[in-house]
């Protein structure tokens, strides 16, 4: 693959996590390595970061293996 086809897939993992961080958050995952709190006002947001990169990895991982 070239490094723009990469790039690309990066981008779309990334957006699909940015995507995906709220409706991952209302399950309340465990908090794992590499997420943050966001304080909102008085409000505590775990924002669950690996989560969502593996949630969309794996819808994307779906709609590869189905596309064929």
């Amino acid at each position: 693959m070239s490094r723009s086809a990469l790039l690309i897939l990066g981008l779309v993992l990334l957006a699909g996590a940015a995507i995906f961080a709220p409706i991952v958050m209302a399950f309340e995952p465990e908090q794992m390595p590499g997420d943050f709190v966001l304080t909102w006002g008085k409000q505590h947001y775990l924002v669950p970061v690996i989560w969502s990169l593996c949630a969309s990895g794996a819808v994307g991982l779906l709609y590869l293996f189905y596309r064929r």
